[in-house]
């Protein structure tokens, strides 16, 4: 399980932590509760019946291992006097994920997922809700807004890796007197060149072994294989102006290859790109 990314947003003057983990987002129920009184609202929430069938039915949802025996049990007891429930409680006996609770001086306390965090906060308050909604999607355009940024950026370095790479190519392999037609062939072989030193085989062969595929190897290639194919070109148009041989090209780029497609492999910011 990845590292929790935490954040924080401001609703009505509280401020309110936010945990993103495996593409799902978790919000503080315990600073909630703050802006209101305590933690003893959590569980006062957690005892009405109406809270019970709703978090029972999202665990149902989003939780293959949901022990609904212990969910009917809670439910049935729900509205005597004598019945109390924590979220401590409840994860502990149902397995659910909905639920998050944090030990620590900084950062702990009770978090839920965010579909449950709204429904809490409609019960504190529908106001309160409204406001928490629309800060949280304001701090999911702002990730998105610099996500695309990123990615735009890594297309632009792409377009100009590969101006770089083909411009080595027209200046250093290809004499002033051919055709277009021999150009091309030229281009495309030191296109492969690359396609071999980090996918291991030819545009050609890729297509005869995948025939119902759409687009080329390099369209279905992920995020690590693309940044280190950038990188790659830009490498190659040195090599190229430095007049090594095509086999020996190869053999270093294939090296580079395998060594930045480890790195990126193990590399936990490029993740959150995709």
């Amino acid at each position: 399980m990845s590292k929790a990314k935490r954040t924080s947003i401001e609703v009505q003057g509280t401020a309110i932590t936010v945990l993103s983990q495996n593409s799902q987002d978790f919000i503080s129920l315990t600073d909630m509760a703050q802006k209101f009184g305590d933690d003893v609202l959590i569980y006062s929430w957690m005892r009405n019946r109406n809270t019970l069938e709703f978090i029972g039915i999202w665990e149902k949802i989003h939780n293959p291992d949901f022990k609904g025996l212990e969910f009917e049990t809670f439910k049935n007891q729900a509205g005597l006097n004598s019945f109390s429930l924590t979220p401590r409680k409840w994860i502990e006996a149902t397995g659910a994920i909905g639920f998050q609770s944090r030990a620590g001086r900084y950062g702990g306390g009770t978090y839920a997922h965010k579909d449950i965090a709204f429904e809490f906060g409609s019960w504190l308050s529908p106001e309160f809700k409204l406001y928490l909604i629309k800060e949280f999607q304001r701090l999911k355009d702002e990730e998105n807004d610099r996500l695309k940024l990123e990615w735009n950026l890594q297309r632009t370095l792409a377009k100009i890796n590969y101006r770089i790479h083909t411009d080595a190519i027209k200046d250093t392999l290809i004499p002033a007197t051919v055709t277009k037609a021999q150009a091309g062939f030229t281009y495309a072989s030191e296109a492969d060149l690359l396609n071999v030193a980090l996918f291991g085989q030819t545009a050609k062969q890729w297509r005869d072994a995948h025939p119902e595929a759409e687009g080329n190897i390099r369209d279905h290639a992920p995020l690590e294989q693309l940044v280190v194919l950038t990188n790659l070109e830009s490498l190659n148009s040195v090599l190229i102006r430095q007049g090594l041989p095509q086999s020996e090209r190869l053999l270093k780029l294939n090296e580079v290859a395998i060594t930045q497609m480890r790195t990126l492999l193990a590399d936990t910011n490029l993740k959150r790109l995709k």
